[in-house]
């Protein structure tokens, strides 16, 4: 009796999970499955080849700042000329700001005080 009852667990075991494994081969063989599968892996080749692109792009862009300095050094662009020198940084304002208050020399604070109900 007990191997009889054993046998028939076994196989409805196996029935079960044979039954689950073909549900998940053909959920996966459906049309909408695969095209999921091949647009993500559209998207990972396309990643892909968009780092392998920037990385090609950066070793292009090193060597070719590498290779002008080696020019301006052989032709002698990259040399001081004498007598020749930058002018000295302005530090002046480019826009002034006429709208502001008038200030006190070390004041943060206006000379007057704002007050918000002069307006009404």
């Amino acid at each position: 009796m007990f191997r009889r009852t054993f046998w028939f667990t076994t196989g409805v075991a196996a029935g079960v999970w044979a039954t689950t494994k073909v549900n998940r081969k053909l959920k996966q063989l459906t049309p909408e499955s695969l095209a999921h599968a091949a647009a993500n892996k559209a998207v990972e080749a396309g990643h892909r080849l968009k780092d392998r692109a920037v990385g090609f792009a950066l070793d292009v862009r090193d060597n070719m700042a590498q290779r002008e300095a080696e020019l301006g050094d052989a032709l002698g662009l990259n040399a001081p000329v004498p007598g020749r020198e930058l002018p000295a940084t302005r530090r002046h304002a480019a826009i002034e700001n006429r709208n502001s208050p008038p200030y006190v020399e070390g004041s943060t604070y206006p000379t007057y005080p704002y007050n918000r109900n002069e307006d009404h």
